[in-house]
């Protein structure tokens, strides 16, 4: 009888010792899918934001756009009808400037509502904006420029764009 015990005892510990180890394999499998999970969805929320779906061009018609972060001037931006987004046919709410600022809910907001204006010669009317140049956040480090537009009055889930550009001046001087 103390045979049959011990026989038992050893399936049971053996029984024990595989459920246990399958447990850890099911929540190290868990943890990593969830981990996955959450990295994909915070991934996609972020992009998801404002996805750099819209075509800018900063100061038409000049090969990257000289900007002077000193200046008490405009900057003109022009968006692009695409097939995708008609900014003609949209709200204005831009913010425009240095990548940055921009990002974090700052930068210059349109002087207008725009014009409406075929700029590159597609048949297609295209949306000229201009921002002032002192509220756009450039401090002279920036080679590039972002516009973003706020599909809802709460600024959230738009699109946007960037267009280089050099800086010919820095604040202080």
């Amino acid at each position: 009888m103390d045979e049959t015990r011990s026989d038992s005892s050893r399936r049971s510990d053996s029984t024990t010792d595989s459920a246990m180890a399958r447990r850890r394999v099911l929540r190290g499998g868990t943890g990593l899918a969830a981990t996955a999970l959450g990295i994909a969805t915070l991934g996609g929320q972020a992009a998801a934001h404002f996805p750099a779906d819209l075509e800018i061009d900063v100061k038409p018609g000049t090969d990257r756009a000289p900007i002077n972060p000193n200046s008490c001037g405009v900057i003109p931006v022009v968006v692009r009808q695409t097939d995708e987004f008609d900014p003609t046919s949209e709200v204005v709410r831009y913010r425009f400037g240095a990548p940055d600022v921009v990002a974090d809910g700052g930068g210059a907001r349109p002087m207008h509502d725009g014009h409406a204006i075929d700029m590159n010669g597609d048949g297609r009317d295209d949306l000229l904006l201009l921002f002032p140049a002192n509220d756009a956040g450039f401090d002279g480090d920036e080679s590039a420029a972002r516009l973003e537009w706020e599909r809802s009055e709460d600024g959230a889930h738009g699109l946007a764009g960037t267009a280089p550009i050099r800086i010919v001046g820095r604040r202080g001087r």
